[in-house]
């Protein structure tokens, strides 16, 4: 039998909907919680594999889910290059300045030897899984790039203008996209059978810069993933109507929706393309009618259409174990 998560990318009709969320294995879990204590700095506890796999299966032996997704970080790739990374509480992650030399000549096996206990991770998972999904997973080359120049979250602090002018950002790209094939290459052979590229920051790029950024480098990946056979999720947040434009030249196998799109008009302009996601996370702290209403207008939507439930970004910290098990009930007895 094959997962359900598959067989809808690829379109075939399924017995229902299929549904995992963005972050399901994290902060909002009372067990990982727990984990967390014990291991307060965030990259190491990203390299220890007997935690990588239970923190991965955590909300599966809670909920009835349809996918894993490997417990794991977009910046690994900055760390596999030799940036330091740490994550700091009510901060964020802080990013060392960058040795563009060193970076550069990093070799691929350097960089598989740093991270590797992730693929030790997704192997041990994947020997826990039955007839599920395991979603492996990269950030695009545009949102590394931000992360590397910008040594932190861009939420707070960014200009644009001063990052294009780095003339680091030619190197850097394509050491960055040379990494992101490596390391989604691992994650294939480790057991990943699904993978999403996260495209964060996407919505901060003006429009006439997005193919320069965006479109063409996350097309180069796509390719790449496509000629292993790999189903491959583009989730490019913030970036509105431009969705069409990405889906036409990118051409993911499915498309992931944040919450600022009108799931009408997307589905309408995609022609049958396989979409993801879309309510606000937001949306998961207010009444039981309101999430009911909310995730219903999601299913009516999408009905006879090859549709995987999820959010339109990943799971908050704050919300209750019991939503996310409410909303799995929704659409598991929509009919």
């Amino acid at each position: 039998m094959k997962d359900i998560l598959s067989e809808c990318i690829k379109g075939n009709k399924s017995s229902h909907t299929p549904i995992w969320f963005m972050r399901q294995a994290g902060r909002y879990l009372p067990e990982f919680r727990e984990i967390r204590k014990k291991n307060p700095d965030f990259i190491k506890l990203c390299l220890n594999s007997d935690l990588v796999n239970e923190i991965t299966l955590q909300p599966l032996k809670r909920f009835d889910l349809d996918a894993a997704i490997i417990f794991s970080d977009i910046l690994m790739i900055p760390y596999g290059l030799g940036q330091k990374v740490e994550f700091k509480k009510g901060i964020g992650p802080i990013l060392e300045d960058i040795n563009l030399n060193n970076i550069v000549n990093t070799t691929k096996e350097e960089f598989i030897s740093k991270i590797s206990p992730v693929y030790e991770g997704i192997k041990k998972v994947k020997n826990n899984l039955k007839e599920k999904a395991l979603i492996g997973f990269v950030g695009a080359p545009w949102t590394l790039l931000l992360y590397m120049l910008n040594k932190g979250s861009p939420k707070n602090n960014f200009d644009f203008n001063k990052i294009n002018k780095e003339s680091a950002i030619a190197p850097l790209l394509k050491k960055i996209g040379e990494m992101i094939c490596l390391h989604v290459d691992k994650q294939i052979e480790a057991g990943a059978n699904i993978i999403q590229i996260f495209d964060s920051w996407a919505g901060l790029l003006p429009k006439k810069e997005l193919s320069k950024y965006c479109y063409i480098p996350i097309s180069k990946v796509v390719e790449h993933i496509k000629r292993k056979n790999i189903p491959v999720i583009c989730f490019p947040k913030g970036i509105g109507e431009n969705y069409i434009d990405f889906c036409s030249i990118v051409k993911p196998d499915c498309i992931s929706i944040d919450y600022e799109i009108d799931p009408k008009w997307i589905k309408e302009k995609l022609n049958g393309l396989p979409i993801q996601g879309g309510l606000d996370p937001k949306i998961l702290l207010t009444d039981k009618e309101k999430i009911k209403k909310n995730t219903e207008n999601y299913l009516n939507i999408f009905k006879d259409y090859p549709y995987i439930f999820n959010l339109g970004h990943g799971v908050l910290p704050e919300i209750k174990p019991e939503t996310i098990e409410y909303i799995i009930q929704l659409v598991r007895n929509k009919k």
